[in-house]
């Protein structure tokens, strides 16, 4: 059975979010809200919890997983960020978009991509979101709430509840959240380039 926090998205309680960090930090997965979904979320050194996402969205090895930071200088720690993607990302930040970057060697080599060693990165505009990070004080691993064979995020928390109870430690509900995907942006190779176009809007990149 999983634990249940509302949390509010504007004024999130402290209390709450010291709870629900304890969670992450005792090997937990959790389900937490974002500014373009629900997400499940692990610590990034935790295997069994990585295993345990994988398990709930029937994951290859191929899939990219994404590291949720608070800033640029979290990003910078667990990426190699060029002038050119450091520009870039500081300008489209936070807001809905993902960046794939080479990882540095503080990014466990499961979460990479296993032929790219890349990782995605994020910096949400969620206050919820940047709490956790905040008290946790890493990034947390996450994926976005898509189940098997389905198109879209579950968006209601109430649902997730009934559905994912006895696969999660926590569930924080933050009111329904409609998926909007983002926009992801590979920046590999000495290359920028958006390939996938979601609800961010990133002109300079548009051709």
């Amino acid at each position: 059975m999983a634990e249940y926090l509302e949390i509010h998205p504007k004024n999130p309680q402290p209390r709450l979010i010291q709870q629900a960090v304890d969670v992450l930090r005792n090997g937990g997965v959790i389900v937490y809200p974002t500014d373009t979904s629900y997400a499940l979320g692990a610590q990034i050194g935790d295997k069994q919890a990585m295993d345990a996402i994988r398990r709930i969205r029937r994951l290859d090895d191929n899939h990219n997983f994404t590291l949720l930071c608070n800033d640029l200088s979290q990003v910078s720690t667990f990426t190699k960020m060029g002038n050119d993607a450091h520009r870039l990302i500081k300008k489209l930040t936070p807001g809905p978009f993902t960046f794939l970057l080479d990882a540095t060697r503080e990014v466990p080599r499961r979460l990479q991509h296993p032929k790219k060693k890349t990782i995605g990165v994020r910096i949400p505009d969620h206050k919820i979101a940047e709490s956790l990070i905040e008290q946790l004080g890493e990034p947390i691993l996450s994926s976005t709430l898509i189940m098997p064979g389905e198109e879209y995020a579950m968006a209601d928390p109430y649902e997730i509840r009934q559905r994912l109870d006895k696969e999660l430690n926590l569930i924080i509900d933050g009111g329904v959240i409609e998926f909007q995907p983002t926009t992801i942006i590979a920046c590999v190779d000495n290359l920028i380039e958006i390939v996938r176009q979601g609800i961010g809007n990133a002109p300079m990149l548009e051709k």
